[in-house]
């Protein structure tokens, strides 16, 4: 889905399933209502592929505000520091932040924003945050894989980030203004890509229809270890069973997990390959008996 502003991720699973009459409905990334962009619905048995999707990197398209830094990291919060008189602020150079924009890349510790879903003895961090209770949340590993400047007029500047999972681009953009010394928060952001899939393949939240066709499973996993497996095998596998493999389809060196693909390109299981043998940890197509 392309998720416009306003509605959030929830908002949008509902109107997916409501459309399309299941239940069986998940996503697996969140967007701010603020956001736009690229949603990963996943229906019925699908569902059960979120955790091998919700690793892949992110690219997205970020706007941000100079000056001045608000409660939230971005335009929905309080503002907590503004200068008094604009013309007092030095203005970064282009060259300064595009300075400070390369020095994001590589892994690195973030500090979540309090405005945020993380859990905080047991509730939700932006319920703390409401009531106004201080909120420190423990720093956690990211990755930023690349950042570029798009356009800067100051105060606005635009920037486009691939980044790991986990990875909150409302607190790059606070830390940006802190590293130019101004204050910073994000105005817009527009989520471009999951992996290999690209807003440019999605469906408008206002065009979906109970006819919109559905992505195959596989076309989310081309970041996976491809085993082809026979339609006997298939068998073996939708019933939950190992399969013996020769030496030849072992997995590609360091690969954590594989998915068995039958003829047709269909997608049987996911799982991992133990010495000589496929184990299936997720059945996509089970058995008949």
């Amino acid at each position: 889905m392309d998720k416009p502003a306003g509605p959030t991720s929830h908002d949008v699973v509902s109107r997916v399933r409501r459309v399309l009459r299941t239940r069986e409905v998940g996503h697996t990334g969140t967007l701010d209502p603020f956001a736009t962009g690229l949603m990963v619905l996943l229906l019925g048995r699908a569902t059960r592929l979120a955790r091998f999707v919700e690793g892949d990197r992110k690219r997205y398209l970020a706007t941000a505000c100079l000056g001045m830094a608000t409660t939230t990291d971005d335009a929905s919060g309080e503002i907590v520091d503004r200068p008094a008189d604009g013309s007092a602020v030095d203005r970064p150079t282009v060259a300064e932040v595009e300075a400070a924009l390369a020095s994001f890349v590589g892994a690195q510790r973030q500090r979540p924003p309090a405005f945020s879903a993380k859990h905080v003895d047991g509730e939700r961090s932006y319920a703390k945050a409401r009531r106004g209770e201080a909120v420190e949340l423990a720093e956690v590993d990211v990755v930023v894989h690349a950042v570029e400047l798009v356009g800067y007029d100051y105060p606005e500047l635009r920037f486009r980030v691939s980044v790991s999972a986990g990875t909150y681009v409302r607190a790059l953009a606070r830390d940006l203004g802190e590293r130019l010394g101004v204050g910073a928060h994000l105005t817009a952001l527009r989520r471009e890509a999951i992996g290999d899939l690209r807003v440019g393949q999605a469906v408008p939240l206002e065009a979906l229809v109970p006819e919109t066709p559905l992505l195959p499973p596989l076309e989310l996993l081309g970041h996976l270890h491809r085993l082809e497996i026979t339609e006997a095998e298939a068998r073996d596998l939708g019933f939950g069973r190992a399969v013996r493999l020769a030496v030849d389809r072992a997995a590609a060196p360091g690969s954590a997990w594989s998915a068995a693909v039958a003829p047709g390109g269909r997608l049987i299981a996911i799982g991992r390959v133990e010495r000589d043998e496929f184990r299936p940890q997720v059945v996509l197509e089970a058995a008949q008996r």
